[in-house]
């Protein structure tokens, strides 16, 4: 799995946050540019989900709400996948979501209790290239929220194919990465978000994953 985690995106889709405010980046959606993005940074909102969530309770809706997009308020939160009720297969999971253009919410819980994910500005597909805009952001809680925005040194947001799903890049290792599984992790510091390893271990076992997408 290491050769994996090395594996960076190709370095000549670099766009730094000069030039995205200039030229559509090569990394994120194809009809929009890579910008600043708007939050409600306080709010007293709590994310609303359509079904029960296994691995997020109150105070953690609370906690992600306040970052969120501010596109993203008002709106009820469904479950696409989990791997409770879909088993674990990535393949799977962008089957689930073929034809869907929302942001998504990923959660995680790992082995040791940690749970941690990424708020991704679109919806998780197989792609050549890595997509996404600046909204995107990770998060951890330990317990507390603890969230990585974009640092604008790069715009490896997402990308995937049928082997894996990885988000940030840059560095020596993808912010988060899983396998075709499912069931096998990393989490490492990289350049898009410098953000914190997000799970317990740099390497993780995945004990139980949703994704959510938020209806308009």
């Amino acid at each position: 799995m290491s050769k994996l985690l090395n594996n960076s995106v190709n370095p000549t889709a670099i766009i730094t946050v000069k030039d995205s405010k200039c030229r559509l980046s090569l990394c994120g959606s194809e009809d929009s540019e890579t910008e600043e993005p708007e939050y409600q940074e306080e709010s007293d909102d709590v994310l609303v989900l359509s079904d029960q969530s296994l691995l997020l309770d109150d105070q953690h809706l609370q906690e992600l709400a306040a970052h969120m997009p501010a596109r993203t308020q008002g709106y009820p939160w469904q479950l696409v996948y989990s791997t409770a009720v879909h088993g674990s297969s990535l393949k799977t999971l962008y089957r689930n979501m073929a034809g869907l253009d929302s942001p998504v919410l990923l959660v995680i819980k790992d082995m040791h209790k940690k749970v941690f994910g990424a708020f991704s500005s679109d919806s998780f597909r197989v792609s050549k290239y890595c997509y996404g805009t600046g909204e995107t952001f990770l998060f951890s809680f330990n317990p507390d929220l603890q969230a990585y925005r974009w640092s604008g040194e790069n715009s490896y947001f997402v990308s995937g194919n049928l082997e894996s799903l990885q988000i940030g890049g840059g560095g020596s290792g993808f912010a988060l990465w899983l396998d075709s599984d499912l069931y096998r992790g990393a989490s490492f510091s990289c350049p898009t978000f410098h953000n914190a390893p997000l799970s317990t271990q740099e390497d993780f076992i995945v004990q139980d994953l949703e994704v959510w997408t938020v209806g308009n």
